[in-house]
């Protein structure tokens, strides 16, 4: 990605995280990156690509360094420990990308629908790392989906618990308290 393309990238994913974005505007954009329209449109043909770019790059972030990260592992239970810990530390660094995500989960536009479908795809991936778990028997019989579900939604109380200090958080220690509280009581 070039540098120009690259600052419209982080504009835009800055403005749809702080306004929205239907309150974000081509204009917004443009002014903030200090370009004419006519090279924002060269490397975007409207608001709607730049938000697809930005929430396909988000999730295969997310999916790319899970699939490296649990690759090597055997264990399930550390499957799903790495899970948490990149998740966390997605958050951390991406908050904004995290946030227009689950912004636009909600409605039935385009764009909502393309937020949900990515999102399902990633519990989708998480699923499958529980149901072969509890096959292995290394992590306990229950509902993948709902577990799925529910490691996914560490994803948003990691976000609130970030806004809610209202500064950054220590990775590590948020993970581990995530690991007593949910992942040991995955164990079989």
């Amino acid at each position: 990605m070039n540098k120009t393309k690259r600052k419209i990238f982080e504009t835009s994913m800055k403005l749809f995280a702080e306004k929205g974005y239907d309150a974000t505007s081509i204009e917004d954009i443009t002014a903030t990156v200090g370009v004419a329209k006519g090279t924002l449109y060269y490397h975007f043909s409207s608001k709607e690509e730049i938000f697809n770019f930005l929430i396909e790059e988000g999730i295969k972030l997310l999916q790319n360094s899970i699939d490296i990260k649990t690759s090597k592992l055997t264990n399930y239970i550390d499957k799903i420990r790495a899970v948490v810990l990149i998740q966390v530390k997605i958050v951390s660094k991406y908050e904004d990308i995290i946030a227009i995500l689950l912004s636009q989960f909600y409605g039935k536009e385009a764009r909502n629908q393309k937020c949900q479908t990515l999102i399902y795809e990633y519990i989708n991936k998480i699923e499958q790392i529980v149901e072969q778990g509890i096959k292995k028997g290394q992590i306990k019989k229950g509902n993948s989906k709902a577990i799925a579900s529910e490691i996914y939604a560490l994803i948003c109380s990691s976000l609130v618990y970030k806004l809610r200090n209202q500064e950054d958080f220590d990775v590590m220690t948020l993970f581990r308290e995530y690991d007593v509280t949910v992942i040991e009581g995955l164990k079989a």
